[in-house]
């Protein structure tokens, strides 16, 4: 279990494939803290490391094809710079909020606007996939953010910029896909509703 609160940027170092399988390695300034059979968010997917080389401050990571249908890992690339988190410890402090590392799906940046100070995001996304809610809570990239407007099939959020700097949002674009994880206690009563209307 994540919270949605970035500790750093890992470098994608390789990207092989074996079968349906992706092996990526990464490089990261907190692989010396790293154990094998770990769940790391990157991104906002929850990934196990399965190889550690504390010489080179690499570990490498295993997507299999389900992971890949749903994710935008597919487009990650030798080079990019992955938005990472461990999993929280038990003493830890929810300072995001409940981030379960299983992006819903795929969304699109529509629009980036500078507010001079701040950055304001537009993000559309299939309406089945999930709910949100103005004030509630989305993960974005494992970014645990704040909706600023809600529509069926789009939000907007605000960036401070702290987390603009300290994230791969700003490398992003207007059509870039971006993975979206929407907030488990809304899936859960959204599930619920249905159940009670069926």
């Amino acid at each position: 279990m994540f919270t949605g609160i970035i500790e750093g940027m890992s470098e994608i170092l390789d990207v092989e494939e074996e079968q349906t399988n992706l092996h990526i390695t990464f490089k990261s300034i907190f692989t010396p803290e790293l154990k094998v059979d770990q769940s790391v968010s990157h991104n906002g997917i929850c990934l196990t490391v399965t190889n550690i080389n504390l010489s080179e401050s690499t570990y490498k990571v295993t997507a299999i094809a389900e992971t890949q249908n749903v994710t935008s890992i597919k487009s990650w690339k030798t080079g990019d710079l992955i938005n990472t988190e461990r999993c929280m410890p038990a003493t830890g402090r929810f300072d995001g909020h409940i981030v379960q590392g299983h992006v819903d799906c795929v969304g699109v940046l529509d629009e980036v606007h500078d507010l001079g100070g701040s950055y304001m995001l537009f993000i559309s996304h299939p309406p089945e996939a999930g709910l949100t809610v103005t004030k509630g809570s989305i993960c974005i990239n494992g970014i645990s953010l704040t909706v600023v407007d809600s529509f069926p099939d789009a939000f907007s959020v605000a960036i401070i910029p702290y987390t603009w700097e300290h994230t791969n949002l700003k490398f992003i674009m207007s059509g870039d896909p971006v993975n979206l994880e929407f907030d488990v206690v809304g899936k859960y009563l959204q599930r619920l509703d249905k159940l009670r209307n069926a």
